[in-house]
């Protein structure tokens, strides 16, 4: 997701793009921000209700007598359904418009929420909400680090898109393995891979709006995958630092 750059090549070099005076680089930025800030209130909504409401509850996940937490048929659609919708708009939308990129991403952002209920049979409330606050104020520094740097991130971002790779095969072999030491590592580099990416994300959300030139349609496109794209970032570095620091029950 980091690349929806819809063909926006970057040409402005950082250090000669004035962020600090650009009103209009401004207000688009804001636009991404506020996408962010209102489809994580409806992830957290979301997740309540499937986490806390038991007819909801009971359709999306199976709680064992031990304790332990699996997924119904509806359960399992749910949580890989955005991968599917992601998987879609990257090679499924040649065209996007401004409508069809708001309707992906809200989408995807529903389902990723009600999919997140299940934390809350895995920790603490008190747990969750500190780690969200932790996990936004971090955000809020990498998001400002990348938009304000004068250092070209491009390198480093495609880095990190190769260390997310890394980190998902190591995911998958640790379910087998269940290992807690190697569980514990794949949290701390995930921890490092996204907040890397915030940044990363920021700074290419801000050279895409120079490269649009004032196009009014491109511009509402690129809120919705600029948005997209830093709330999957957001989620995930919430759910590392959750699965490090988070209290379980």
């Amino acid at each position: 997701m980091s690349d929806f750059n819809r063909g926006y090549a970057r040409t402005v070099p950082v250090d000669r793009a004035d962020m600090s005076v650009d009103a209009g680089l401004r207000s688009f930025m804001l636009g991404v921000y506020n996408k962010v800030a209102l489809g994580l209130l409806l992830s957290a909504a979301l997740a309540f209700v499937t986490g806390s409401f038991p007819p909801v509850r009971d359709l999306m996940f199976n709680v064992a007598a031990n304790g332990k937490v699996g997924y119904t048929p509806l359960g399992m659609i749910v949580a890989f359904a955005p991968l599917a919708v992601m998987l879609f708009g990257a090679f499924g939308m040649k065209n996007p418009t401004a409508k069809s990129a708001s309707l992906l991403y809200w989408t995807i952002v529903s389902l990723i929420g009600a999919g997140l209920g299940v934390l809350t049979f895995v920790y603490t409330g008190a747990s969750i909400f500190s780690t969200f606050l932790i996990t936004a104020a971090a955000f809020g520094g990498l998001s400002l680090i990348g938009y304000t740097t004068k250092k070209d991130l491009t390198g480093l971002g495609s880095f990190l898109i190769i260390g997310v790779i890394g980190l998902v095969v190591a995911m998958v072999v640790n379910m087998f393995l269940q290992n807690s030491v190697m569980g514990l590592l794949i949290s701390v580099m995930g921890v490092l891979i996204f907040a890397g990416l915030i940044a990363y994300d920021t700074q290419r959300l801000k050279m895409s709006y120079y490269q649009m030139g004032g196009d009014e349609a491109a511009m509402g496109v690129a809120t919705s995958y600029g948005a997209l794209s830093l709330y999957i970032n957001f989620i995930n570095l919430f759910q590392f630092l959750l699965s490090i620091f988070g209290d379980r029950r």
